[in-house]
């Protein structure tokens, strides 16, 4: 992270200008002390709003609602829920959603219109309506109530997760938060799981679009646990304008800048979430590849290396095999050169032209359990692009622990 750009201590989706949110216990989960199920997120004025969701064929209808919402233009605000999923559960999930939104929008004084719903959980039960309508009136909104609302929206998280930046526009100090939910069902090519964006700053609605993805692009979607995406992934930018900033478009000088706070912000969250995968996971990795001929040889290198369960298993054994790294490379679609590869496990050379360099085992294992994020460079020496993907170690508590999810 830059000079451009400034970390907020204890920072949250609330941080920025203008923003309030608020959460409450509705029993959608099994009741425990501070435990939160039902929350709201608001722009106390019009935003401009744009998202990124889920690309599995079976969305939830909350997903499908919030698109169709987000589309119109209106939308500045979001109602969600977790613990469950309002997924495969027909026409019903629709009227469902529907009345969560009109109750959310009751509540806080707003049109249906100007609020989107997300929802997680279990897929194939309907969203509990009776507890929801009787929860709804317990959230009291907040500029301190971001960090409620991060709690609100966990599932199997083990923490709520919350970032907030800021920087400077047109001379005008920016203010972006965002806070993220997700520890399994994360994979490449998704939007993430929830995933919640503010700034105060003044976006074109198109420039937005073309920041989020690019933003998403290069960090949660580059983000792998177990290979499997939900149905309800969402990704939601609010931008309402407050620090007073004049519009930032493409053409922009200070665009840059701005992409730079919001790739910030969305690299921190990735990395949260892979810390935060299912069951006790000690060590991340990330995986860079350059020199790779094309963009999309780059990405589609560092995902496929980042998504090898025999690799997720190596990092959580500390075992240098690198020889699951090459393998992985050899999957994916990328243009390689065996006789150009270089990899590096922690910036140790472990292959060089194409050929193994001998090395001290021990002391790469001792390296490896000593780090919290293990970092491999693959350099394929066939051009200028670059990319990385992040995963998570692969442990024998997981499997234990989604063998009995819903028991």
């Amino acid at each position: 992270m830059s000079d451009n750009v400034q970390i907020i201590k204890d920072g949250t989706v609330t941080s920025p200008r203008g923003f309030v949110a608020g959460a409450a216990y509705a029993g959608m989960k099994t009741y425990s002390q501070d435990k939160m199920d039902l929350g709201i997120l608001l722009s106390k004025g019009p935003c401009v709003t744009v998202g990124t969701y889920t690309t599995n064929s079976l969305p939830s209808l909350s997903v499908v609602l919030t698109k169709q919402q987000v589309a119109e233009g209106r939308v500045r605000g979001a109602v969600a829920s977790s613990g469950i999923a309002n997924a495969c559960v027909g026409q019903q999930g629709m009227v469902d959603a529907q009345e969560m939104v009109a109750l959310a929008a009751k509540h806080v004084g707003v049109a249906p219109e100007e609020l989107g719903i997300c929802t997680t959980g279990l897929v194939g039960i309907e969203l509990p309506m009776a507890l929801i309508r009787s929860g709804m009136p317990k959230i009291t909104l907040s500029e301190a109530g971001g960090a409620s609302f991060a709690r609100a929206i966990m599932t199997t998280d083990k923490r709520p997760k919350s970032i907030a930046v800021t920087c400077k526009l047109g001379g005008k100090v920016v203010t972006l938060g965002g806070c993220i939910k997700g520890s399994g069902m994360i994979h490449p090519n998704m939007a993430t799981m929830l995933c919640f964006l503010t700034t105060d700053a003044a976006l074109d609605r198109e420039y937005a679009q073309g920041a989020l993805r690019q933003a998403i692009d290069n960090t949660l979607n580059m983000a792998s646990i177990d290979g499997d995406g939900s149905t309800n992934d969402t990704v939601l930018l609010f931008a309402n304008g407050v620090a007073g900033n004049a519009p930032i478009t493409a053409g922009s000088p200070d665009a840059s800048v701005f992409e730079e706070a919001l790739t910030a912000i969305c690299t921190e969250l990735t990395k949260e979430l892979m810390r935060d995968a299912e069951t006790a996971v000690d060590t991340i990795f990330s995986v860079t590849v350059e020199g790779a001929r094309s963009d999309a040889d780059a990405r589609s290198a560092a995902r496929t290396i980042a998504s090898s369960s025999l690799v997720k298993a190596a990092v959580h054994g500390n075992d240098p095999n690198w020889g699951r790294v090459i393998v992985a490379l050899g999957n994916s679609n990328a243009e390689v050169d065996e006789s150009q590869i270089v990899l590096l496990i922690d910036e140790v050379a472990i292959m060089e032209e194409g050929k193994p360099i001998p090395f001290h085992k021990d002391a790469i294992v001792a390296m490896m359990r000593e780090l919290s994020e293990v970092s491999f460079t693959v350099r394929l020496g066939l051009g200028d692009a670059k990319a990385t993907a992040w995963g998570c170690e692969l442990t024998e508590e997981y499997v234990t622990f989604n063998s009995a999810y819903t028991t």
